[in-house]
């Protein structure tokens, strides 16, 4: 078997309820599993999920599953339908009555606790204790201690990626062979190798290897399909690398799968954002607060639809959630980019430095760079865009910040130039390269290149942006026709851009011969007393 059941048992009963339902995620999507177990099995196994989701307080997601189980219960042969309940009964056993006294002790208590006398649960408790308060040296040993003592802690899998392990070192914690202290064994089979593709791809995505992650994942995905858990984690690196639509299809995926899934879906609602798909994003928001209205990832979702209508109101959602959550990355990306929207990019910095402690990713990077030019730290911007590109050497993104620092003052525009280029070379379909290399073009008064590169991109690309910003070009040449056209053509797309409503109106001056940048006449003061009127008859 792929996934072993008593596993799942081992971690439920030392309380370790997030790895529980992880582990158990995989049990139920196997396709082994599928394809040749009994109606009665994968009822158990069910109800196994069920059980692990109950324990970590996902309440509506364990009535699922366990709606699920009932429904294998209902097709079972009547001649098994007693040993079937007592299986079932048997699996929803509570939890080991020294599972919960763990919260009682504090930090120091439990480090008077020799560690081989210390118990998996308090070795996870150790190394997460370790972790918040920034003793990292601490916090491997424990997390290491958790694999030693059971392959199948995938808490302890990810946070050792995180924190730098690498694969290898990773792999050979895991216990070969049994022994006499009733260890978890990890057979060199078949059912092995997936735990291990497993900790490669996590490494590859920690170490911002986000290509090599995703095929890893994408590999994985084909023996378990479906699974909640993977298909989360890919819409997760895609959401990273702008593969926006990928990722949102993922995300909804998952929510066929699971509707009552809350993790990351403040990741998929800022996705919904982005494509200004409010009628999606309303409907998100309005199912995880039914869901579970005290996660951080609520929060977040209800800062994102804010955005829009009062920026500040979105922004104390966003602190709302890292004060449920203080290690919650997506609460810290959304406030920086609040707090730069709202033109306090000092602040915004705080923020954004606050999620890179907590997992430096390309979207910390990017804002650091952008909230750093937005007060004119230029240097500070080009260390933190270096960084970047240190980090993630084989990223075209990473390659364009640098262009964009360099691209901020007139005497780098042939530097930007070269990075906007190179970014291109690297990942010839990159828009975001694109349009900031034809933006370039246009400063520089070469409209005619911004043209043809832009026009390049329309082949392939069905974006609003694009149309955009040739219309924004093709209006600076006072071709005003062809900058209609593009202008509409953006509307059709995304008939929310904002950018391309405000062009359109320029535009339309434009070719009525007014000045758009003139400002706008004042109504006299008779029409005034006039509307006031009305509005006194309306109240």
């Amino acid at each position: 078997m792929d996934v072993p059941k008593e596993q799942i048992t081992a971690l439920l009963d030392n309380a370790l309820f997030n790895s529980a339902q992880l582990l158990g995620s995989f049990l139920v999507s196997s396709s082994t599993v599928n394809a040749e177990t009994s109606p009665h099995l994968k009822a158990e196994n069910l109800v196994l999920l069920g059980d692990a989701l109950f324990r970590e307080r996902e309440y509506r997601r364990a009535i699922h599953t366990y709606k699920q189980a009932l429904q294998y219960y209902k097709i079972i042969p009547k001649q098994n339908s007693t040993s079937s309940r007592s299986a079932l009964s048997a699996s929803n056993r509570s939890s080991s009555p020294n599972s919960f006294n763990i919260c009682a002790i504090n930090e120091n208590e439990m480090e008077g606790i020799p560690s081989k006398a210390r118990n998996l649960q308090m070795s996870l408790l150790m190394a997460k204790l370790y972790r918040n308060t920034k003793h990292t040296r601490g916090a491997v040993t424990c997390y290491r201690e958790c694999l030693r003592q059971c392959p199948y802690v995938i808490e302890a899998i990810i946070a050792l990626a995180e924190l730098g392990a690498s694969a290898k070192d990773i792999i050979s914690l895991f216990p070969q062979t049994p022994n006499r202290g009733g260890r978890a064994q990890l057979d060199h089979g078949d059912s092995s190798r997936w735990l291990q593709r497993y900790v490669e791809a996590q490494c590859c995505i920690a170490s911002n290897d986000y290509k090599g992650g995703l095929e890893l994942l994408a590999e994985l995905l084909q023996r378990f399909p479906n699974n909640t858990h993977i298909l989360l984690e890919m819409a997760k690196v895609e959401a990273i690398i702008g593969k926006n639509d990928e990722a949102i299809m993922n995300f909804e995926k998952v929510r066929s799968v699971d509707p009552y899934v809350v993790t990351c879906m403040d990741e998929y609602a800022m996705l919904l954002k982005m494509k200004s798909d409010y009628s999606k994003l309303n409907k998100l928001v309005h199912d995880l607060l039914s869901i579970d209205p005290t996660r951080p990832e609520v929060f977040v979702a209800l800062s994102v639809l804010w955005e829009r209508k009062d920026e500040r109101g979105a922004l104390s959602y966003a602190e709302k959630s890292i004060k449920i959550d203080e290690r919650h990355i997506p609460g810290y990306l959304m406030k920086g980019n609040l707090l730069l929207a709202l033109k306090r990019p000092e602040s915004a910095v705080m923020a954004f430095r606050g999620a890179q402690e907590l997992r430096a990713d390309l979207r910390s990077y990017q804002g650091l760079v952008h909230s750093y030019l937005a007060f004119s730290k230029v240097k500070e911007a080009l260390y933190a865009a270096r960084e970047a590109m240190k980090a993630m050497p084989q990223s075209a993104k990473a390659l364009k910040l640098v262009g964009d620092v360099h691209a901020s003052n007139s005497g780098g525009r042939e530097k930007a130039k070269k990075f906007y280029e190179s970014a291109l070379r690297l990942e010839p379909g990159y828009l975001g390269a694109a349009l900031a290399l034809a933006e370039l073009h246009v400063i520089e008064g070469r409209n005619g290149d911004a043209v043809s590169l832009l026009e390049r991109y329309l082949k392939d690309w069905a974006d609003d942006s694009l149309h955009v910003k040739l219309a924004q070009v093709f209006a600076a040449t006072n071709m005003l026709q062809d900058s209609l056209s593009h202008y509409q053509s953006a509307l059709r797309i995304n008939p929310q851009n904002e950018a391309a409503k405000k062009g359109l109106e320029r535009l339309e001056k434009q070719m009525k011969g007014v000045d758009p940048d003139a400002p706008e006449e004042e109504e006299n003061e008779v029409d005034d007393a006039d509307a006031e009127q009305e509005e006194a008859e309306l109240l």
